[in-house]
């Protein structure tokens, strides 16, 4: 043999392919998703708490009564009706006609994932930069590392996303002759810090990115999970142009049908839908139709207040356990909504090569160098609430701190070997945070 690849395409894949790897949460599937293991790593929803049985005589019905157009070709943008349900349920966050919202400028995409990629199909040229808050969501890391941008991580603390240091991003940028495009964000229930960007900083943002010329990509799959009152207007409530709103069903329906989808300014919305057209022709006639029948005819707004109500109870219990069991020196984010908490380990522990252990003893987590661009945050975990239930939750915490209680053990008799790398809290300093415990 003369290579050492077992891989023999190696020499023919394209520039763009270079450097592909298979994320932190990807790699961990086939291990969490072992019965004996309990899984703090995934952001699977609580799909059995849907009126299954409902649920499935519609699905029956939409391909029995009505299979000759739903399991047929669609067209490029979306069904029209599912446009103006998605219309219907943006108003509810403020999204609506009296700041330019149209089912005219919805395209309907195949779940979330899919419209990050048209974004950056559409704005991303090899070695632009993208502003993304630091952790941010391993999906669109994913993404922007396809398109052969480079990610500029913006710190956040306990209100979100800093303003002050977008600015000083965005100016030392320019002064290194970089092309910045847009900012992404996730300012509603972060993946995976768990914060919100307060209500005066999202003012603040929308104008330092205006000032910039910047554009916004806002990603809003968790807004209407709040536990703790209304979450803020998003950004595409307050302003209408420069900013990209996506979102999706998978959080508040079902993530196996794929269905997400792009409000874009007006003059974008032809380009996004030839792009799609060119990747997929149509989104899934079936999937859309079940989106809209389910919305049409069933109590969607009253599910998601079963949604809320399950996904309180399970981030209490995993904040009572993390208080109760976590050794010392560990800190966390508390949640107001969404999925997910971050966890700041104590000083030298490394979340990563923490992992083969944590699965012997059953537990499954997601490091935190999934969540930067540059692979630093293995002094951070993300822990997810949403799919076990509380009983579990609190086996697999006490799991948890019984592996860290031994790594720091091992610590003391051994002294480090390797170290932690730089530890992150939800900043994109190696500087400590604020405590968020």
């Amino acid at each position: 043999m003369t290579g050492t690849t077992l891989d023999d395409y190696t020499d023919r894949y394209a520039r763009r392919v270079r450097g592909m790897t298979a994320s932190e949460i990807r790699a961990l599937f086939a291990v969490a998703n072992r019965p004996e293991v309990v899984s703090l790593a995934g952001g699977a929803p609580y799909i059995a708490a849907l009126p299954l049985d409902a649920v499935g005589e519609m699905l029956g019905r939409l391909g029995s009564e009505h299979g000759a157009t739903t399991l047929q070709y669609g067209v490029g943008q979306g069904a029209p009706e599912l446009r103006e349900r998605i219309c219907e349920v943006m108003s509810l966050s403020g999204i609506d006609a009296s700041c330019g919202a149209s089912p005219e400028d919805v395209v309907v995409t195949v779940g979330g994932q899919q419209a990050l990629d048209l974004v950056a199909r559409l704005f991303l040229d090899p070695g632009d930069v993208v502003l993304a808050e630091g952790p941010t969501y391993v999906g669109a890391l994913g993404v922007f590392q396809a398109a052969q941008a480079q990610v500029a991580h913006v710190p956040m603390d306990d209100e979100g996303l800093i303003p002050e240091a977008l600015e000083v991003a965005i100016a030392d940028l320019a002064r290194a002759g970089r092309r910045v495009k847009f900012l992404y964000t996730i300012p509603t229930y972060q993946n995976p810090a768990g914060v919100t960007l307060s209500e005066e900083r999202r003012e603040r943002v929308l104008d330092i990115c205006e000032r910039a010329g910047l554009l916004v990509v806002e990603d809003d799959p968790y807004g209407q999970l709040g536990f703790e009152g209304e979450a803020p207007r998003p950004l595409r409530a307050r302003r209408r142009e420069g900013v990209f709103y996506l979102s999706t069903f998978s959080k508040t329906f079902a993530p196996g049908l794929r269905v997400g989808w792009i409000l874009a300014p007006h003059a974008v919305r032809d380009k996004l839908v030839i792009a799609s057209e060119a990747q997929i022709l149509c989104p899934s006639a079936y999937a859309q139709s079940a989106v809209s029948t389910y919305l049409g005819t069933m109590p969607w707004r009253q599910q998601l207040k079963v949604y809320r109500e399950i996904y309180r109870e399970r981030r209490d219990a995993l904040l009572d356990a993390m208080a109760d069991l976590m050794p010392e020196g560990t800190t966390w984010t508390r949640p107001q909504g969404g999925l997910f908490v971050w966890a700041t380990l104590p000083d030298g522990l490394d979340s990563k090569a923490m992992m083969p252990r944590a699965v012997a003893a059953r537990v499954a987590y997601v490091p935190g160098t999934g969540f930067y661009a540059d692979g630093t945050g293995a002094g951070n975990m993300r822990l997810n609430f949403s799919f076990p239930t509380p009983e579990r939750i609190r086996e697999g915490v006490r799991r948890l701190a019984g592996v860290m209680e031994q790594e720091i053990a091992m610590r003391k008799v051994f002294g480090a070997v390797g170290g932690a790398g730089p530890r992150r809290r939800q900043g994109g300093s190696d500087a400590p945070g604020p405590d968020l415990a």
